[in-house]
């Protein structure tokens, strides 16, 4: 009866994977039950890695070409089994195939904003979003931690794994960069590299190399974004206080002459009544400003004395009031 099992026993003497395009990472040769002929030929494909697991272990490894399978080309295997060399029976072992090739246009996001550090404000919370691409480099790596002795792992399912990973190390990229955060729509590219520099190492305790990063955009808060607008309508005013009062109350005069800045009611008299007093302000310290020098300048000359000077600037101010 034992002979006979033997005669049944079908030995497999090709091992190969052709990929089907569903996004397979990791596929386990299908043995059930069956042996490797010694001399068995082996083909691994451009784009892809071959192991060998034996009892649970990572025997040998792979990469493209094509290979028959001997005592001399398996050696890591040959002395786990400990066999002779002249040993050229059929053996059974574990074989999976992994795809090497690039995983491209791969989304990361912010699902909620996050809170980063940055030299102008703080602190800041941001939402932003891109793309990047991985392909395994390290397949025992990834065997190890990842796939483990499933007949076929997929990309979708280390989507979310690879995603989390990348919004936990955007706050050490925008340290990393140094750009402030007003200025990271123009620095795109900083942005990027600092956050692939920042997340690569987490991909290869996985056996993942991160090939590249794109961030796509970056939306500001609304508060902050009301900031920028601010800032971007100054223009080369910079720190003028002066000149920032005259804009903000430039910005309130539509609002004002709508009625109440379009609010209605008490709330819109009062953003109206603000932007008259501010306008009021401005204008009473421009005019003041103004003919106090004319006075003073009169004065120069002689043509006004100390107590004229000191009257009609006293009768000029009391009508601006």
């Amino acid at each position: 009866m034992a002979l006979m099992d033997f005669i049944k026993k079908q030995f497999i003497d090709i091992l190969e994977w052709t990929e089907d395009g569903d996004g397979t990472l990791a596929w386990r040769f299908p043995m059930a039950g069956n042996e490797i002929q010694y001399g068995a030929s082996l083909t691994v494909r451009e784009s892809q890695m071959a192991v060998f697991v034996n009892e649970g272990k990572v025997a040998d490894v792979f990469g493209p070409g094509m290979y028959k399978l001997t005592t001399q080309t398996i050696p890591v295997l040959t002395y786990l089994k400990n066999w002779d060399k002249l040993f050229q029976s059929p053996f059974k072992s574990d074989l999976y195939f992994f795809s090497t090739r690039q995983q491209i246009d791969q989304r990361w996001g912010t699902t909620q904003p996050v809170t980063v550090r940055d030299k102008d404000f703080g602190a800041v919370r941001l939402r932003a979003f891109g793309n990047y691409a991985y392909r395994i480099v390290d397949p025992k790596a990834f065997y190890t931690e990842i796939s483990g002795t499933r007949d076929r792992y997929t990309v979708a399912e280390l989507d979310g794994q690879l995603r989390a990973l990348m919004l936990q190390h955007i706050s050490d990229a925008v340290a990393g960069s140094g750009i402030a955060f007003l200025d990271l729509a123009a620095n795109q590219v900083e942005f990027a590299a600092q956050l692939k520099a920042a997340t690569a190492p987490a991909f290869a305790k996985l056996g993942l190399g991160l090939e590249t990063v794109t961030l796509q955009n970056v939306s500001l808060p609304e508060e902050l974004q009301k900031i920028l607008d601010q800032k971007i309508g100054m223009g080369m005013i910079g720190n003028d206080m002066g000149k920032f009062m005259q804009y903000q109350t430039a910005q309130s005069i539509p609002k004002f002459a709508e009625g109440g800045g379009g609010g209605g009611g008490v709330a819109g008299d009062a953003m109206g009544l603000g932007a008259g007093v501010a306008l009021g302000q401005v204008m009473a310290q421009q005019l003041s400003q103004g003919l106090h020098e004319k006075l003073a300048d009169l004065k120069a000359k002689g043509i006004l004395t100390q107590d004229e000077f000191d009257a009609k600037k006293a009768e000029l101010l009391k009508k601006l009031v």
